[in-house]
Protein backbone atom coordinates (compact mmCIF):
# COMPACT_ATOMS: atom_id res chain seq x y z
CA UNK A 1 0.00 0.00 0.00
CA UNK A 2 1.56 3.13 -0.60
CA UNK A 3 2.28 5.86 2.31
CA UNK A 4 -0.17 8.45 2.39
CA UNK A 5 0.09 11.93 0.83
CA UNK A 6 0.42 13.91 3.66
CA UNK A 7 3.05 13.89 6.16
CA UNK A 8 2.83 15.25 9.46
CA UNK A 9 5.74 17.30 11.25
CA UNK A 10 6.31 15.90 14.67
CA UNK A 11 8.10 18.95 15.96
CA UNK A 12 8.37 18.33 19.46
CA UNK A 13 11.04 18.56 22.18
CA UNK A 14 10.64 15.02 23.57
CA UNK A 15 9.67 11.71 22.92
CA UNK A 16 6.47 11.76 25.22
CA UNK A 17 5.00 14.17 23.99
CA UNK A 18 5.43 13.46 20.39
CA UNK A 19 3.83 9.92 20.90
CA UNK A 20 0.94 11.15 22.86
CA UNK A 21 0.59 13.31 19.34
CA UNK A 22 0.86 10.56 17.62
CA UNK A 23 -1.85 8.38 19.17
CA UNK A 24 -4.07 11.05 18.67
CA UNK A 25 -3.51 10.78 14.51
CA UNK A 26 -3.88 7.39 11.93
CA UNK A 27 -1.46 5.79 9.79
CA UNK A 28 -4.09 5.51 7.23
CA UNK A 29 -4.26 9.79 6.98
CA UNK A 30 -0.73 10.14 7.58
CA UNK A 31 2.73 9.81 7.67
CA UNK A 32 5.02 11.44 10.08
CA UNK A 33 8.34 13.20 9.74
CA UNK A 34 10.90 12.83 12.44
CA UNK A 35 13.26 16.43 12.71
CA UNK A 36 16.48 17.28 13.86
CA UNK A 37 14.57 18.53 17.49
CA UNK A 38 13.06 15.24 17.81
CA UNK A 39 16.16 12.91 17.24
CA UNK A 40 18.24 14.91 18.94
CA UNK A 41 16.14 14.95 22.20
CA UNK A 42 14.70 11.12 22.04
CA UNK A 43 17.29 8.79 19.50
CA UNK A 44 16.37 5.98 17.42
CA UNK A 45 13.92 4.32 20.03
CA UNK A 46 10.84 7.29 19.32
CA UNK A 47 11.63 6.23 15.37
CA UNK A 48 11.51 2.78 15.91
CA UNK A 49 8.04 2.95 18.16
CA UNK A 50 6.44 4.80 15.29
CA UNK A 51 7.11 2.21 12.80
CA UNK A 52 6.34 -0.41 15.01
CA UNK A 53 2.52 1.86 15.75
CA UNK A 54 2.01 1.31 11.52
CA UNK A 55 3.58 4.79 10.29
CA UNK A 56 5.49 5.61 7.82
CA UNK A 57 8.24 7.33 9.12
CA UNK A 58 10.42 10.37 6.80
CA UNK A 59 13.30 10.51 8.87
CA UNK A 60 14.62 14.29 8.08
CA UNK A 61 18.11 14.61 9.31
CA UNK A 62 19.42 16.17 6.39
CA UNK A 63 22.95 14.24 6.23
CA UNK A 64 25.82 16.60 4.79
CA UNK A 65 29.17 15.45 5.37
CA UNK A 66 31.99 13.67 3.65
CA UNK A 67 30.60 10.69 1.25
CA UNK A 68 31.69 7.41 3.27
CA UNK A 69 30.07 9.01 6.84
CA UNK A 70 26.61 9.73 4.95
CA UNK A 71 26.70 6.51 3.55
CA UNK A 72 26.63 4.90 6.77
CA UNK A 73 24.13 6.95 8.23
CA UNK A 74 22.11 6.25 5.52
CA UNK A 75 22.69 2.60 6.81
CA UNK A 76 21.87 2.96 10.22
CA UNK A 77 18.49 5.07 8.82
CA UNK A 78 17.59 2.56 7.01
CA UNK A 79 18.35 -0.37 9.89
CA UNK A 80 15.35 1.25 11.57
CA UNK A 81 12.59 0.89 9.63
CA UNK A 82 12.39 4.33 8.20
CA UNK A 83 10.05 4.45 4.80
CA UNK A 84 11.67 7.54 3.71
CA UNK A 85 15.02 9.67 4.66
CA UNK A 86 16.72 12.57 2.92
CA UNK A 87 20.43 14.02 2.30
CA UNK A 88 21.36 17.38 1.40
CA UNK A 89 21.86 17.88 -2.40
CA UNK A 90 24.49 20.53 -1.34
CA UNK A 91 26.80 17.93 -0.61
CA UNK A 92 27.69 16.95 -4.68
CA UNK A 93 27.20 13.70 -6.50
CA UNK A 94 30.12 11.81 -4.53
CA UNK A 95 28.26 12.00 -1.39
CA UNK A 96 24.72 11.99 -3.12
CA UNK A 97 26.04 8.93 -5.02
CA UNK A 98 27.03 7.07 -2.24
CA UNK A 99 23.85 7.99 -0.13
CA UNK A 100 21.64 5.74 -2.55
CA UNK A 101 23.95 3.02 -3.45
CA UNK A 102 24.24 2.29 0.67
CA UNK A 103 20.33 1.63 0.31
CA UNK A 104 21.20 -1.24 -1.87
CA UNK A 105 18.31 -2.55 -4.81
CA UNK A 106 15.46 -4.70 -2.24
CA UNK A 107 12.18 -3.22 -3.06
CA UNK A 108 11.53 -2.52 0.61
CA UNK A 109 14.53 -0.17 1.04
CA UNK A 110 13.51 3.34 2.06
CA UNK A 111 12.99 5.97 -0.44
CA UNK A 112 15.94 8.39 -0.26
CA UNK A 113 15.20 12.12 -1.25
CA UNK A 114 17.76 15.28 -1.34
CA UNK A 115 16.93 18.69 -0.43
CA UNK A 116 16.93 21.70 -2.31
CA UNK A 117 16.69 25.06 -1.03
CA UNK A 118 15.42 25.48 2.29
CA UNK A 119 11.28 26.72 2.04
CA UNK A 120 12.72 29.60 4.54
CA UNK A 121 15.18 30.76 2.47
CA UNK A 122 14.69 33.60 -0.43
CA UNK A 123 16.46 35.21 -3.18
CA UNK A 124 18.55 37.51 -0.78
CA UNK A 125 18.89 34.30 1.38
CA UNK A 126 20.90 32.58 -1.35
CA UNK A 127 23.25 35.44 -2.12
CA UNK A 128 24.46 36.07 1.78
CA UNK A 129 25.64 31.96 1.24
CA UNK A 130 27.25 32.65 -2.29
CA UNK A 131 24.23 31.36 -4.22
CA UNK A 132 23.64 34.05 -7.31
CA UNK A 133 21.10 32.13 -8.86
CA UNK A 134 17.01 32.82 -7.59
CA UNK A 135 15.62 29.64 -6.27
CA UNK A 136 13.65 28.10 -8.67
CA UNK A 137 17.16 28.05 -10.90
CA UNK A 138 18.87 26.89 -7.56
CA UNK A 139 16.46 23.83 -7.02
CA UNK A 140 16.23 23.24 -10.60
CA UNK A 141 19.68 22.33 -10.65
CA UNK A 142 19.74 21.08 -7.23
CA UNK A 143 16.90 18.67 -8.68
CA UNK A 144 18.35 17.58 -11.84
CA UNK A 145 21.86 16.17 -9.48
CA UNK A 146 19.67 14.26 -7.53
CA UNK A 147 18.01 12.23 -10.32
CA UNK A 148 21.41 11.92 -11.92
CA UNK A 149 23.22 10.48 -8.83
CA UNK A 150 20.42 7.80 -8.38
CA UNK A 151 17.88 8.96 -5.61
CA UNK A 152 14.32 8.87 -5.72
CA UNK A 153 13.15 12.57 -5.04
CA UNK A 154 13.89 15.65 -3.73
CA UNK A 155 12.49 17.86 -1.25
CA UNK A 156 11.24 21.45 -2.50
CA UNK A 157 9.16 23.84 -2.11
CA UNK A 158 5.43 23.61 -3.17
CA UNK A 159 6.56 26.57 -5.69
CA UNK A 160 8.87 24.76 -7.33
CA UNK A 161 6.86 22.11 -7.86
CA UNK A 162 5.74 22.88 -11.54
CA UNK A 163 9.16 23.20 -12.85
CA UNK A 164 10.69 19.93 -11.15
CA UNK A 165 7.70 18.01 -12.26
CA UNK A 166 8.49 18.89 -16.04
CA UNK A 167 11.95 18.60 -15.70
CA UNK A 168 12.27 15.00 -13.58
CA UNK A 169 9.31 13.10 -15.05
CA UNK A 170 6.30 11.54 -13.64
CA UNK A 171 8.08 8.61 -11.25
CA UNK A 172 10.78 11.42 -9.17
CA UNK A 173 9.30 12.10 -6.02
CA UNK A 174 8.46 15.79 -5.02
CA UNK A 175 7.87 16.18 -1.39
CA UNK A 176 6.59 19.89 -0.44
CA UNK A 177 6.79 21.62 3.10
CA UNK A 178 5.43 24.81 3.35
CA UNK A 179 1.83 23.68 3.31
CA UNK A 180 -0.85 25.93 4.37
CA UNK A 181 -4.53 25.68 4.31
CA UNK A 182 -6.15 28.04 2.19
CA UNK A 183 -8.53 29.42 4.64
CA UNK A 184 -5.42 30.26 6.54
CA UNK A 185 -3.37 31.62 3.93
CA UNK A 186 -6.46 33.80 2.85
CA UNK A 187 -6.35 35.39 6.32
CA UNK A 188 -3.77 38.09 7.09
CA UNK A 189 -3.64 37.32 10.24
CA UNK A 190 -2.21 34.10 10.40
CA UNK A 191 1.45 33.87 10.41
CA UNK A 192 3.56 31.97 7.72
CA UNK A 193 6.08 31.18 10.67
CA UNK A 194 9.45 30.67 9.25
CA UNK A 195 8.34 29.34 5.82
CA UNK A 196 8.73 32.23 3.29
CA UNK A 197 7.63 30.09 0.16
CA UNK A 198 4.66 28.60 0.81
CA UNK A 199 1.21 26.96 -1.15
CA UNK A 200 -1.97 25.37 -0.28
CA UNK A 201 -2.46 21.48 -0.33
CA UNK A 202 -4.66 21.79 -3.23
CA UNK A 203 -2.36 23.79 -5.59
CA UNK A 204 0.95 21.85 -3.85
CA UNK A 205 -0.81 18.88 -5.18
CA UNK A 206 -2.30 20.17 -8.60
CA UNK A 207 1.01 21.14 -9.75
CA UNK A 208 2.19 17.29 -9.04
CA UNK A 209 3.84 17.32 -5.58
CA UNK A 210 3.70 13.34 -4.56
CA UNK A 211 3.83 13.95 -0.76
CA UNK A 212 3.38 17.69 1.54
CA UNK A 213 4.74 17.89 4.74
CA UNK A 214 2.53 20.27 7.35
CA UNK A 215 3.12 20.89 10.76
CA UNK A 216 1.68 23.54 12.91
CA UNK A 217 -1.82 23.55 10.77
CA UNK A 218 -2.21 20.34 12.02
CA UNK A 219 0.24 19.91 15.50
CA UNK A 220 -1.55 23.17 16.98
CA UNK A 221 -4.98 22.27 15.65
CA UNK A 222 -7.66 21.59 19.10
CA UNK A 223 -8.40 18.54 16.98
CA UNK A 224 -5.65 17.31 14.59
CA UNK A 225 -7.37 14.52 13.17
CA UNK A 226 -10.26 16.78 11.85
CA UNK A 227 -7.38 18.93 10.72
CA UNK A 228 -6.17 16.36 8.82
CA UNK A 229 -9.19 15.46 7.14
CA UNK A 230 -10.38 18.83 6.27
CA UNK A 231 -7.20 18.99 4.24
CA UNK A 232 -7.67 15.52 2.55
CA UNK A 233 -11.09 17.26 1.62
CA UNK A 234 -9.72 20.26 0.45
CA UNK A 235 -7.06 18.79 -1.93
CA UNK A 236 -10.02 16.16 -3.12
CA UNK A 237 -12.30 19.54 -3.40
Amino acid sequence: MSPPRLVVALDFPDAAEALRFARRLTPELCGLKVGNELFTAAGAAVVETLVRGGYSVFLDLKFHDIPNTVAQACRSAAALGVWMLNVHALGGRAMLTAAREALGNAPDRPRIIAVTILTSMVADDLVEVGIDDPPARAASRLAQLAQASGLDGVVCSPLEVPLLRSQCGPDFLLVAPGIRPGSEIGERHQPADDQKRISTPYAAVSAGASFLVIGRPVTRAPDPLAALRRIHDEIAA
